[in-house]
């Protein structure tokens, strides 16, 4: 008896193990992040409109949760205009920037995309990305720092970003430049997408 009893409780033991392992591979497939994928010539920022591609300085891209597609931003600082709008920011999307440690301001390199959130940025520098200020991005905060000491602003964790900062270094004459670019090349994009970026209860 008391050894079928030992044969019954290790079998239960093992149909746990096995269901705990079943259980948890489960997740790890539900949680995947999606990969980052190639900016093309030609993709348009999903926030203004503007061709991504003819703008030196970082990109983003952004992948929703709720439906896996790619948003793709032709600057830092348009990945933040998006994503800290009360519908976006309080959701697990998957974003990506450049390295700027590991790719030329002018063109960075898809290879060098890495975990936006994981990432530090340098605010208020005197380089340029999209129609003007941008947040150059950076893995290591070692080379943010080393970024601040060379052309100034400072450096900020991901969660510490405000809609604040991505005026740093913004003049008057660079809003109105913006305004009226995003007037005569994004009006349409934004009517376009308008619909995406609803909050999930406003969908139906």
């Amino acid at each position: 008896m008391n050894r079928m009893r030992a044969s019954v409780s290790w079998l239960f033991a093992v149909c746990v193990i096995l269901a705990l392992s079943a259980c948890s591979g489960g997740e790890e497939v539900a949680i995947a992040k999606p990969a980052p994928v190639h900016i093309e010539q030609g993709d348009e920022c999903h926030v203004c409109g503007m061709v991504i591609t003819n703008f030196p300085g970082p990109k983003a891209e952004a992948f929703k949760e709720r439906d896996q597609a790619v948003r793709k931003f032709c600057s830092t600082r348009e990945m933040f205009v998006w994503m800290l709008q009360p519908e976006n920011r309080d959701r697990n999307h998957t974003l990506y920037v450049h390295d700027m440690a590991q790719t030329e301001w002018d063109s960075p390199d898809d290879t060098a995309l890495i975990d936006a959130r994981e990432a530090f940025y340098v605010v208020g520098s005197d380089k340029n990305g999209a129609m003007g200020p941008t947040l150059a991005s950076f893995s290591a905060e070692a080379d943010a720092h080393a970024f601040m000491s060379q052309h100034g602003g400072h450096v900020l964790r991901f969660d510490e970003v405000t809609l604040e900062d991505l005026n740093t270094g913004m003049s008057m004459d660079d809003m109105h430049n913006m305004h009226d670019d995003r007037n005569t090349h994004g009006m349409d994009h934004e009517m376009q997408h308008a619909d995406d970026d609803m909050p999930h209860s406003m969908d139906h």
